[in-house]
């Protein structure tokens, strides 16, 4: 018995072809999306961003309150024209920003009842030197009566005291005389010290009611101070001495003059004053750009802080509450979370979360992911 094997040399059919090449084709194309995704992450691992980092140092550290403020004028550099009773402003010889001179007519008020008073005054004084004139001459006739013996001398005392009552009287007016000259001096006001005009309120014709409604505001520029509002949770933080700057583009150097009680509790506020600190040369700079009533922000040195960790005030990454570095260890970014302290304009004291020494991340950190790959410049 005789076994027969065939071995088919004929070609696949088409259609057999085909569903192979069906088959075959997802693979394919796994095969290939595998491989570029594995690419795109070698490309991903391999960006390196450049950053550059400081050390975490330890030192001391001056802490600043950043208050709100006000030009003001210091006790007894400013002056307010006032009217000294109801009248109407005739003259206003100054305008705002004019410069005055002690001794300078500022405003002439129309005191109708100080120039009545002036008159009846100059009346009576008048009339009494009359009858003082008189009252001599019934002295002198009598005296010569009595020396001649036609009159006895008793009849002497009779016009000397009426005499004496006279000139008793006239001295009266005269003191009368000279005050309502003095109130009727005071419908012109003249400037008590060298200023400037603040501010003018009323312009001739104008009726003003006296007190409470001046005419000019005149103010002592080298007489300025700063007034300025603290949280009364920081009032013992401000010690009166103490260094402060008028913050701008040249800041000025101030002192601080004195505290006020805290009003309104521990959520209150309080004043704090204080002065430019070189009057000579400070106070006409600020005057040269500020004025009385100005808004100022001012920064006044606090407490200082010994043997504390501090980092640059650029590497602190802030979320709302949160409080965080970036800190360069090897070649790669780490992201920390810190708790912070007091803090100035350069520096934040470091509580927890970073160690003194460790390189924290000063640029380049803006959207630095925590692991990401950098590259670091330290910087001292």
């Amino acid at each position: 018995m005789s076994t027969d094997y065939k071995i088919w040399t004929e070609a696949p059919s088409p259609l057999i072809t085909r569903r192979a090449c069906l088959l075959l084709l997802p693979v394919v194309a796994l095969l290939v999306g595998c491989r570029r995704q594995a690419h795109v992450e070698s490309e991903v691992e391999e960006t390196v961003v450049a950053v550059a980092a400081r050390p975490a140092q330890v030192g001391s550290l001056r802490t600043v309150l950043h208050l709100s403020g006000v030009v003001t004028t210091a006790p007894g550099g400013e002056l307010l024209v006032v009217a000294p009773e109801p009248a109407q402003v005739l003259e206003v010889l100054k305008a705002q920003g004019d410069m005055v001179s002690p001794g300078e007519a500022l405003v002439r008020f129309d005191l109708p009842g100080a120039t009545q008073e002036v008159a009846r005054q100059r009346a009576e004084v008048a009339q009494l030197q009359a009858q003082l004139e008189n009252a001599r001459a019934a002295q002198a006739r009598m005296r010569d009566l009595v020396d001649r013996g036609f009159v006895p001398r008793r009849d002497m005392d009779g016009v000397d005291r009426e005499h004496a009552d006279t000139l008793a009287s006239l001295t009266r007016a005269n003191t009368a005389m000279a005050a309502a000259d003095a109130s009727a001096g005071r419908a012109i006001v003249r400037a008590s010290f060298a200023g400037v005009v603040a501010q003018r309120l009323h312009n001739p014709g104008d009726v003003v009611r006296g007190i409470g409604d001046p005419v000019l505001r005149i103010v002592d520029p080298r007489r300025l101070e700063i007034d300025a509002a603290v949280p009364a949770a920081d009032m013992v933080r401000v010690q009166p001495g103490a260094t402060a700057r008028l913050a701008g583009a040249v800041p000025i150097r101030l002192s601080v003059l004195a505290r006020e009680a805290v009003s309104g509790g521990p959520s209150g506020t309080a004043r704090v004053r204080l002065a430019f600190a070189d009057t000579a040369g400070a106070t006409a700079s600020a005057t040269a750009a500020l004025a009385v009533d100005t808004p100022v922000q001012v920064d006044i040195d606090a407490e200082e802080r010994l043997d504390i960790v501090f980092v640059p005030a650029e590497s602190i990454v802030r979320n709302g509450q949160d409080a965080a570095v970036l800190v360069a260890v090897g070649t790669m970014a780490q992201r920390r979370s810190v708790t912070t302290g007091v803090e100035n304009e350069d520096r934040v004291e470091i509580v927890s979360g970073v160690k003194a020494g460790e390189l924290v991340v000063v640029r380049g950190q803006a959207g630095l992911a925590d692991g990401a790959a950098i590259s670091v410049e330290v910087e001292r």
